[in-house]
């Protein structure tokens, strides 16, 4: 599809921590969590797009004129908003989660299922960054993002429930 290819080539070049391969993996993992859990083509489009703002040099803008003002709303309630000025990182995960949770279902759902998606490889790579950080930053965001579909959601937090402990 065209996003796809347009996801494609704004992540060019750009490879995924731990694993090495090319990043465009992983915003299409996401895209078939969300296809399906009975995603519409639009939240689809949303989920191959959800990295590119923040990731790459592509604005809000482009993708307005590119995709359309409701693919880029998802992509805007996907998207973090906080820098690095704003505070330490604790504060800073808050911040974006508070953002994500002004969304509508379909770009909250888009949120878990990048959960589900990066859990899948920091949890067997990186378990010092899982117990340290990540499980409370995760578990944050599965409290506020109460609109995303029930079953993902669900999911998230069966995962994060098994590897609490470990």
């Amino acid at each position: 599809s065209d996003v796809l290819q347009f996801a494609t080539k704004a992540h060019e070049g750009q490879k995924r921590k731990y694993t090495g391969e090319d990043y465009i993996v992983h915003p299409i993992s996401v895209a078939d969590l969300v296809q399906r859990h009975g995603g519409s083509e639009i939240q689809q489009a949303g989920a191959l797009l959800h990295d590119v703002v923040e990731d790459t040099p592509v604005t809000f803008r482009d993708i307005k004129s590119h995709f359309g003002t409701d693919i880029a709303e998802l992509v805007h309630y996907c998207t973090n908003v906080s820098e690095k000025e704003d505070g330490n990182r604790t504060f800073r995960k808050k911040m974006d989660a508070d953002h994500f949770a002004l969304g509508p279902p379909a770009s909250q759902t888009i949120k878990i299922a990048d959960l589900l998606s990066n859990s899948d490889t920091i949890i067997p790579h990186d378990q010092k960054f899982f117990h340290k950080a990540y499980k409370h930053e995760k578990q944050y965001m599965l409290n506020i993002l109460t609109k995303a579909d029930p079953i993902l959601l669900d999911r998230a937090q069966t995962m994060l429930s098994e590897h609490w402990e470990e």
